[in-house]
């Protein structure tokens, strides 16, 4: 049976279109045409509009993707990295504590994890945001009483980084502009820049412990700026702020109106003498949106397991906010449910014992590192109080043979067998930053084979001869 369908009319909102079966037989049917319509050929069905056609094959990566860049993996991907065969690799460079096998999670948190499995509970879809009951435990475990929070001010996530991301894009539009720690930690500007918002790098001071430079924070602020995030304890510099410090940001927020984005995955990953509080809980009016998780504390990253806490000083951020949040949770559906059902038995199980051996482990690696580098010419190390890392400064003008923290490191790994990661990549050249997760030995070696390499180039300046001629 032949049947064929002709457009012939379109007049206003209508279109006539005569049907045309076994070649003889002339129907017509009128269409609205705000509606989806098509016509049939042969049996098959296609447009009544006839559209032209591509000629070739041109798939292009989209604009997001084109402008996403990792600025250390743009940088580690460039470095010739050739290590000395006659000298074990030590990696210092990776901010994973699972890496070397040294520091394991806590056996209650496994056996949370087990638990959750063989319940059978937790193995369909969650709602996007999390189970009402994890979130509640989360709510509970950091909720105090100058910043308490409840089941719907926590949004739980794919690990931190999602956090920040839906953080991000809650926050800001296109053209929109965010200030961000320098040095700091590099994603922040990888999700900014790919969504088309600007990035505005404020200055921590390394004589002042990494503090905050305010007047220069202050300056960065205008009618286009959507948040400050701050990093608390610090990813690159290992830094802990001050109830004090907190203070004066918050002080600045206030002033000037522009809420607070919280990175606290390194929270109460602080050393013993140290102290520093929430930023939420120190905030009379600045609405904050603190993200956080498991990765670092309980060590184990790859659960990817993390969470916004929701802290809306006078109900700033109101519905829109939350009801944002909720709905960029839809994208991806949520975090795993498996480490959702193990949740609250990890937050309420896990002793505190765990804690501090982690933390005792990180203060004496930090302690080794610091102490072997203070004595090396040209290099500066400035003692953490927190987190996993301790940055160094190098005198550039006492290494003649390197350009820059990028060759520096790369000489560093041909001869010796180290890699540490060029602070170039955090946007502050002429440092370096080390991760002090290795065993012990292991960061004895690291540094007895930097302080080699460092005797072996060093070169007093004019500045040090000078000195000596005095």
């Amino acid at each position: 049976m032949e049947n064929k369908s002709y457009l012939v009319k379109m007049s206003g909102n209508e279109v006539l279109v005569k049907n045309k079966v076994n070649g003889g037989t002339l129907k017509e049917k009128t269409l609205n045409r705000n509606g989806v319509h098509h016509v049939q050929v042969n049996g098959s069905l296609y447009p009544a509009k006839t559209k032209s056609r591509r000629q070739c094959w041109e798939v292009k990566p989209s604009d997001m993707a084109q402008k996403t860049l990792n600025p250390i993996r743009a940088i580690v991907d460039g470095m010739k990295l050739t290590p000395n065969p006659n000298k074990p690799m030590i990696a210092l460079s990776i901010g994973d504590p699972t890496v070397f096998g040294n520091l394991p999670t806590d056996e209650t948190v496994l056996q949370a994890m087990k638990d959750a499995i063989d319940s059978h509970k937790f193995n369909g879809y969650a709602p996007s945001v999390g189970y009402l009951q994890s979130r509640q435990a989360v709510a509970n475990f950091y909720s105090c009483p100058q910043a308490p929070l409840d089941a719907e001010d926590v949004i739980l996530t794919s690990g931190c980084s999602q956090a920040i991301d839906l953080a991000i894009s809650v926050l800001c539009n296109p053209g929109d502009n965010i200030l961000v720690p320098c040095p700091g930690f590099s994603l922040y500007k990888t999700l900014a820049v790919s969504m088309g918002i600007e990035v505005k790098l404020y200055n921590l001071l390394p004589e002042k412990s990494w503090e905050v430079d305010l007047p220069h924070l202050e300056s960065l602020i205008d009618e286009r700026t959507t948040c400050i995030i701050v990093t608390n304890p610090s990813n690159p510099c290992g830094s802990v702020f001050t109830k004090e410090h907190l203070q004066k940001i918050l002080n600045v927020a206030s002033r000037h109106c522009v809420p607070i984005l919280a990175d606290e995955i390194y929270t109460d990953m602080v050393f013993p003498g140290c102290s520093s509080p929430s930023t939420a809980s120190l905030s009379s009016d600045v609405p904050i949106l603190a993200c956080g998780g498991l990765a670092k504390r309980w060590l184990v990253p790859g659960w990817r397991l993390g969470w916004i806490l929701i802290h809306d000083r006078n109900n700033i951020f109101g519905s829109e906010i939350r009801q944002g949040l909720v709905k960029l949770s839809q994208r991806i559906l949520g975090a795993c449910t498996i480490v959702q059902g193990a949740l609250e038995s990890i937050l309420n199980n896990t002793p505190q014992s765990f804690y501090n051996s982690t933390v005792s482990f990180l203060k004496s690696n930090s302690e080794i590192c610091f102490n072997e580098l203070s004595t090396v010419s040209g290099l500066n190390p400035i003692m953490p109080s927190g987190a996993m890392y301790l940055m160094v400064g190098i005198d550039m003008e006492n290494f003649p043979d390197f350009k820059n923290d990028v060759d520096f490191t790369e000489c560093l790994v041909t001869e010796q067998s180290v890699f540490c990661l060029p602070a170039s990549a955090f946007e502050y050249p002429n440092f370096f930053r080390i991760v002090v997760t290795v065993p012990e030995e292991q960061m004895v070696e690291a540094c007895g084979r930097i302080r080699e390499f460092c005797l072996t180039h060093y070169r007093p300046s004019s500045r040090d001869c000078n000195d000596l001629d005095q």
